[in-house]
């Protein structure tokens, strides 16, 4: 009797440890950055209202984003490595609670790595604007072109054609902005400028968001 009972207990704590670790394992991309960010703002309320800053690591790396912003409410969440699929999971977690009164999305360029097309990359984007649009119907969105890293050259044609569509599409959407920063970063001779980047030739410098600054600031909300 005494054997079977272990045997019994053995069983228990070996399916509780798989269920367990299944759980682990089947936790969402990004599923511990998320927990983080609410934990955060538990300790630190964040703004009302706020104009709210999305999408991969150029969001999240933002230079000096609070003093460059300093004159608004503004609000980063950007998760670095994020693919639009990822930002789009995670709306009802760093969207929607805070009720901003403007979005500013940068996402997309993650894509082009596995996207088998521009095209591919532009149906995440509207799949990601549909689902905002059903909770934020009127909120106005800018939507940052997808920009141009040296270190992902091989996959240029992607992102113009992705800029292409989701600049066309939104030509018919109200309240939205498709800022182009794609062509203000190549230099006189249309060819890109290794100053704007960090050394891994992706992620921006302070001179590269210096271009963004000063395209986006126009269309802040006050």
């Amino acid at each position: 009797m005494l054997k079977i009972f272990k045997a019994i207990a053995l069983s228990s704590t070996f399916l509780f440890l798989f269920n367990f670790n299944s759980f682990s394992q089947a936790k969402p991309a990004f599923w511990d950055d998320i927990q983080a960010i609410k934990q955060y703002d538990r300790i630190y309320a964040p703004p009302k209202d706020p104009i709210l800053f999305i999408g991969s690591s150029s969001i999240r790396l933002w230079v000096d984003f609070t003093k460059t912003f300093k004159d608004y409410p503004v609000l980063n969440r950007g998760i670095g490595g994020a693919v639009t699929a990822d930002v789009d999971r995670y709306l009802e977690d760093i969207v929607f609670p805070y009720h901003p009164k403007q979005l500013i999305i940068y996402v997309g360029e993650n894509d082009l790595i596995n996207a088998t097309s521009g095209d591919e990359v532009f149906a995440s984007f509207k799949k990601l604007y549909t689902d905002i649009r059903a909770k934020l119907p009127i909120v106005p969105i800018v939507y940052l072109a997808i920009k141009a890293s040296p270190s992902r050259v091989q996959y240029l044609s992607k992102g113009i054609k992705a800029n292409q569509l989701v600049q066309q599409f939104l030509k018919g959407e109200k309240n939205t902005v498709f800022l182009d920063i794609y062509k203000p970063m190549f230099d006189k001779k249309g060819e890109m400028q290794p100053k704007l980047f960090k050394e891994d030739m992706l992620h921006m410098n302070a001179t590269g968001y210096a271009i963004w600054n000063k395209l986006l600031m126009p269309y802040l909300k006050k």
